[in-house]
């Protein structure tokens, strides 16, 4: 019967690839491969955002980290991720979409230079290879352990090279539209077979087994924990998660071109606004179903250990009930979800990198500006190079050891800061020029490569002291202030510049008035 749930799988994969490219219509310009020409529904965008944000071991590890004693601590942390992206759709977007950018990027050329643009997009392209290329490997392993039980005896870099292969098809050739709408399909399809899971387990284990779930503290939400150490340490300490989370947020969804670009394809600034917004509702609703997963898991294994249960992880979790909990066809309908999961990442991660390579590096770098054509070419062929690299670099860690998922959190924690702060440091301090954010930016960089390699805070876990690293959320803000922080200071020692900014009033309804491709700006944007 198995060989029904591998049907179910190849469908699927030929299917959302057929879609795409039906969805997208043909390109006919760089400005409508990578934002759509803005015309794309603020919903369909939205999904795509979450989408985006979630990779294979989101899906798989919440049910996990629910089961074994998280509780609902990832639904603490949207709440967190929810602020930011509020604050990021009142202060950042109407930035982006009345410049009539088509990269987040652009507002620091406007705004500093183009060596500033230029050294924010060299930044975020080599931070999201690294990111996604651990992202990529990562999700090969729980795929493999799914094939494995389908009988198809698949080696990491084989997986990883057919899913990199679906997905450039579609992304090569559709753009931006095509990624948004595969996007769209694939959360539908992971998140609704979480539904389903709950809905199967609910029948198992009724009221009752909501009941004990709750009384053992599986349904717990917040982390009241306020113990300086636990806060600067745990991701699941309150102040971490709303304070951390929403600045966080902030870097990830207002200063990464990976989530930007998205929302840079809406119709309006409002569009955008909502779709941002949105996003992070839908966040919550996410880790609110794959945590009922993992709680009602636990109830439906009587509270079982993982290895009573012949567990090798908390991650095999979710994958082995999809396995052996549920129908045939249906099982492989949540198995093609997950594959969507690591699809979705994987083409948003392409689609921005090429995005960034066209309309910041190019245009920093080179004075003149290429036809529409031209660069329509070039953004086809930047996709086809970072997937290629993408590839090789995630088939790098396949004979490697060591704990990837971590790895790929921290890699944020190197530049995030520093990104958000040349933001900020544009916005807040008026006497900056270029060289004082350069220099901030790349001191930031260099700090906190250091404090996320070297500093350790002891913690007290079952009467030992475990030297752990500063959680993740706080890296952000830490590299925030470094930045503001030397970019003020500096900002002192001269005259203050005729500050490059975007004139508001000469735009309407979040649309630029004339100016077009990817390394312009619209027309009023001030550029001197």
């Amino acid at each position: 019967m198995r060989q029904l749930d591998l049907v179910v799988i190849v469908v699927y994969l030929v299917a959302i690839a057929w879609i795409g490219l039906r969805l997208a219509g043909r390109q006919k310009s760089a400005k409508d491969y990578f934002v759509g020409e803005g015309h794309m529904p603020w919903w369909t965008v939205s999904f795509s955002v979450v989408a985006t944000e979630t990779s294979v071991l989101t899906v798989i590890s919440v049910p996990g980290g629910a089961y074994s004693g998280q509780g609902f601590g990832n639904v603490e942390l949207a709440l967190g991720y929810v602020i930011g992206r509020v604050v990021v759709a009142t202060v950042l977007i109407p930035l982006y979409k009345r410049g009539g950018f088509v990269s987040a990027y652009q507002y620091l050329g406007n705004r500093f230079g183009l060596k500033l643009q230029g050294l924010a997009s060299v930044t975020f392209v080599f931070t999201r290879l690294l990111a996604e290329g651990v992202r990529l490997f990562a999700s090969a392993i729980p795929i493999k352990l799914l094939l494995d039980e389908f009988g198809v005896n698949a080696s990491y870099r084989v997986i990883i090279i057919v899913l990199t292969l679906i997905t450039v098809v579609y992304t090569y050739l559709g753009g931006i539209k095509a990624v948004i709408w595969t996007d769209a399909i694939q959360m539908g399809l992971y998140l609704g077979g979480a539904i389903l899971a709950i809905a199967v387990l609910s029948g198992h284990v009724g009221t009752g087994g909501f009941s004990d779930a709750l009384h053992s503290g599986h349904f717990k939400l917040f982390d009241t924990n306020f113990d300086l150490a636990h806060i600067l340490t745990s991701p699941f300490a309150l102040p971490t998660a709303i304070i951390g989370g929403a600045i966080f947020a902030m870097a990830s969804h207002g200063s990464d071109q990976l989530i930007v670009q998205r929302v840079l394809a809406t119709r309006s600034l409002r569009d955008g606004q909502k779709a941002m917004i949105a996003s992070g509702v839908f966040v919550t609703l996410q880790f609110a179903a794959f945590s009922l997963v993992g709680a009602l898991l636990w109830s439906y294994n009587k509270g079982k250990s993982f290895s009573e249960l012949g567990l090798h992880s908390s991650d095999n979790l979710y994958p082995n009930f999809i396995l052996h909990g549920l129908p045939v066809v249906i099982s492989g309908l949540l198995v093609a979800g997950i594959l969507g999961a690591a699809m979705g990442s994987l083409s948003s991660a392409l689609n921005s990198m090429s995005n960034s390579t066209v309309a910041d590096i190019i245009h920093s770098f080179f004075r003149s500006t290429p036809s529409e054509e031209s660069l329509l070419k070039l953004a086809r062929v930047m996709t086809l190079v970072w997937a290629v690299l993408m590839a090789v670099f995630a088939c790098a860690f396949s004979t490697s050891t060591g704990n990837v998922y971590i790895t790929g959190l921290t890699i944020a924690g190197y530049t995030y800061g520093a990104l958000l702060g040349a933001f900020l440091l544009g916005r807040i301090v008026r006497r900056a020029n270029e060289i004082d954010a350069v220099v901030a930016f790349l001191v930031t960089v260099g700090v906190m490569t250091y404090i996320v390699r070297s500093v350790k805070i002891d913690v007290t876990v079952a009467g030992a002291t475990v030297p752990t690293a500063i959680a993740a959320q706080w890296l952000v803000p830490i590299g925030v202030v470094i930045t503001l922080v030397i970019g003020g200071v500096m900002s002192l020692f001269h005259k203050a510049p005729e500050v490059r900014e975007v004139h508001e009033a000469a735009l309407t309804d979040g649309r630029p008035e004339s100016g077009s491709g990817p390394g312009r700006v619209a027309a009023g944007a001030g550029v001197e």
